[in-house]
């Protein structure tokens, strides 16, 4: 069985961007649109690394992330945001993000960054 990437935005399109991304890269991919339904996904699926957005309509993705890690502290998260305040980044590595992706990202840097995390 392939192992699989939890992609999670409320913004349809950039999961198809991630989704292209993630299989070229040979992986499977699961969508959540937004906190609860990423929650749900993680629970059931137990992805080998997620991508997370910071800010969704029900609850932004650092509560997801702690969420996550109360009953997986192996999660490998990786924020991503147009946000780039310090102070979130700062809070989201706190909570157990193990990186941060501005976006726009750049395809090349999102598939180094999964790469990395996921040999570790």
């Amino acid at each position: 069985m392939t192992p699989k990437i939890l992609v999670v935005d409320h913004v349809k399109s950039l999961r198809g961007i991630l989704r292209q991304i993630i299989n070229k890269m040979g992986y499977d991919v699961l969508e959540a649109s937004n906190g609860a339904e990423a929650i749900h996904k993680y629970r059931d699926n137990k992805p080998v690394l997620t991508t997370m957005d910071l800010n969704m309509p029900d609850m932004n993705g650092i509560d997801v992330l702690r969420k996550i890690k109360e009953f997986d502290p192996g999660a490998k998260v990786v924020m991503c945001s147009a946000l780039e305040q310090q102070s979130l980044i700062i809070e989201a590595i706190h909570a157990g993000a193990k990186d941060f992706i501005p976006k726009p990202f750049h395809e090349q840097e999102m598939m180094e960054t999964m790469t990395k995390l996921l040999v570790i």
